[in-house]
């Protein structure tokens, strides 16, 4: 098991930080563009699981996999979307993720006045902060396929 990647969007598409760990494959388009489509799948998913579920969905969307990879997902009340990429054996994320906005976003970008919100994370203590914490995860393999 492993993790692939990770973003996180403010609530107008604008990535504001990704990580990559075990990615073995590039898009073959600049980053910019890989953060649009990504940011454009979200959109379209969210809108149609809520057009189209037949029941009340509180939480939403929350994940999907293709038969390569996992896609997790966790959306703040503030619109802040963090999206994870994982391998298909790795269980829901949502609780990992929720975690990840609030002991390490809440507390080295909300709550630091040096950060500037809605801007790209320029943050070296959250980006090492972040690298430890997905690091330490019982699913992060480097050696994974």
């Amino acid at each position: 098991m492993t993790i692939h990647n990770l973003y996180i969007f403010d609530r107008n598409g604008t990535c504001l930080h990704y990580s990559e760990w075990n990615r073995k494959k590039q898009a073959g388009i600049s980053k910019e563009e890989e953060y649009k489509l990504m940011y454009g799948m979200l959109f379209s998913i969210r809108s149609f699981v809520s057009k189209m579920s037949p029941l009340d969905m509180k939480d939403g969307f929350v994940a999907f996999q293709t038969s390569r990879y996992k896609l997790h997902y966790y959306e703040t009340p503030t619109g802040i979307k963090i999206v994870m990429n994982t391998d298909l054996g790795v269980p829901n994320c949502r609780d990992i993720l929720h975690q990840i906005y609030s002991t390490l976003y809440v507390e080295y970008i909300v709550k630091n006045p040096l950060c500037v919100l809605g801007e790209t994370l320029q943050s070296e203590l959250f980006n090492s902060r972040l690298d430890s914490f997905i690091r330490a995860l019982p699913f992060f393999n480097v050696r994974a396929a």
